[in-house]
């Protein structure tokens, strides 16, 4: 089920609504959970079982963590076996495919076996989510939540539970537990939602249906227009889901952080990436990049810290080669202005910077787009 669906719009929005706010308060949580479980199952409810198998995961290894927060190196051995257990669900389903692939074409004499792993829609999502919850309450930030159908419906809450943004606990821990109910937020609920479904339906889809009927095409021009609209396409798609998520959350109480911040405005890759997608970078920014040591460090570390950085943000974007080049790509252009290309920008005007970022980052959709080099050629 998607947001722009007409069975979501006519049917599952005006139930899951009329449900909340008929419901007394201390049930709303329960309202949620069961039609987030619902909205989510519609279309393959087999993958529910890894769902909740990461919440009840996560649920119980937070409560273990805090309870041994004395003992810091019992509670380091809980985090990283719930950890473990995190990246192993999602390596499976995501990356196991792609592993054995890689391997198959690297050592031919292997036998020509790679089993199929369907993908659970949304998993990496909800496992960043869920991980972030547990390293929150293992650095003390964060209580653990002891009503398992709060934690529940924050893991499966499903305004973003598909298409993000990613939400930490820290962020609407409270709103959880006390929500009151504004006309006027529910209103601007409505407003951003229509917002985002317009950008969807109105633009992307328009702007996908155009980077469809010109990929055969060979000419040149025909090639500028095409990464055009892909360019378009992509972002008018994600920052109309995210609105969309952002909207659905005002009218049952949530205030989610904003996903995207105009980034083709941006004078620079560094500026595009903290407005482009800001929960997944915020994410990786905090618990990957500045455990790793950040900029603390010195020039040479900071750079691999990049390069292990956006090799992780390409995988996790999908599991193919592609996506790999593309996070490489970016380390490339972010360590290339962090060593001279900001200083030597500074110089330029400001259209010709906002052009190049766009030049750059077009470009950086063909790789994400297609997986066989020799087509994006």
């Amino acid at each position: 089920m998607v947001f722009s669906s007409n069975v979501f719009l006519f049917a599952f929005l005006p139930a899951v609504l009329l449900c909340y706010y008929l419901s007394p308060r201390r049930a709303r949580n329960t309202v949620l959970l069961g039609f987030s479980l619902l909205f989510y199952g519609w279309g393959e409810p087999r993958y529910l079982a890894v769902m909740l198998l990461v919440i009840a995961l996560n649920y119980v290894f937070a409560l273990r963590i805090a309870a041994r927060r004395d003992d810091r190196h019992r509670a380091r051995t809980l985090l990283t076996l719930a950890i473990g257990l995190n990246l192993a669900v999602l390596f499976y389903f995501k990356y196991f495919g792609f592993f054995m692939r890689s391997l198959r074409a690297a050592l031919p004499l292997l036998p020509d076996f790679v089993p199929e792993v369907a993908l659970p829609i949304g998993i990496s999502f909800y496992i960043f989510q869920s991980m972030s919850y547990t390293l929150d309450v293992y650095r003390g930030t964060v209580e653990p939540q002891r009503r398992l159908v709060d934690f529940a419906t924050y893991v499966a809450l499903f305004p973003q539970l598909i298409a993000g943004p990613i939400v930490r606990y820290r962020d609407i821990a409270r709103q959880l537990g006390e929500r009151r109910d504004e006309l006027g937020r529910i209103a601007s609920g409505v407003a951003l939602f229509v917002v985002g479904l317009g950008k969807k339906v109105l633009l992307a889809n328009r702007m996908g249906a155009l980077w469809q009927a010109l990929i055969p095409e060979q000419a040149a021009a025909a090639a500028w227009v095409d990464m055009a609209a892909y360019t378009l396409q992509i972002y008018f798609d994600f920052s109309g889901y995210s609105d969309m998520a952002c909207g659905l959350g005002r009218m049952f109480g949530f205030e989610f952080l904003k996903n995207f911040d105009y980034p083709y405005t941006a004078l620079s890759v560094t500026e595009f990436w903290r407005r482009w997608h800001i929960s997944l970078s915020s994410w990786f920014r905090e618990y990957v990049y500045i455990p790793l040591g950040g900029n603390r460090r010195g020039l040479p570390r900071q750079l691999l810290n990049l390069l292990i950085v956006w090799t992780l943000t390409g995988l996790w974007h999908g599991a193919s080669w592609n996506f790999v080049l593309w996070g490489l790509y970016y380390a490339l252009l972010l360590t290339a202005e962090k060593l001279f290309l900001l200083r030597a920008a500074e110089k330029l005007p400001r259209l010709l910077r906002r052009l190049a970022l766009l030049l750059a980052v077009s470009l950086g959709w063909m790789l994400f787009y297609f997986e066989d080099v020799s087509e994006l050629f």
